[in-house]
């Protein structure tokens, strides 16, 4: 079965850093494009960052220079690291992947991914 599980999620002061990891099963994440997207209270889930399959990265305007996407396919797997972060970060996270042929069409977007994981809180304190 394919599989995302997010951990590293938690409550963090503002100011913090914390590392969100997404471990893949069922399918080969280097094959696929990948991504971290976010859900905050009565907001619309939305792009964070994502890598596509021939290594191209994106951030949101809100979390450049802040945030780090990565991936370390020998495991299988993606991290995104978060510095200075701050309550509007507040939300929960997502990892998501994507086939090329999706993320060609649609890129960094909800709608263009194929998998996903259930999600990990992020909260930031004031």
């Amino acid at each position: 079965d394919v599989q995302l599980v997010e951990s590293g999620g938690g409550l963090v002061q503002a100011g913090g850093s914390l590392r969100l990891s997404c471990a893949a099963s069922g399918f080969t994440l280097d094959d696929y494009a990948i991504g971290w997207f976010r859900q905050a209270p009565g907001k619309e889930r939305e792009g964070v960052s994502c890598i596509s399959s021939d290594g191209s990265t994106y951030y949101a305007d809100s979390v450049k220079g802040r945030f780090t996407i990565s991936s370390d396919n020998a495991k299988n797997r993606m991290d995104l690291q978060m510095n200075s972060l701050n309550p509007e970060d507040t939300a929960v996270y997502y990892c998501a992947a994507a086939s090329p042929i999706s993320f060609y069409s649609a890129g960094c977007n909800v709608q263009g991914m194929d998998y996903w994981g259930k999600g990990t809180l992020v909260t930031v304190s004031a």
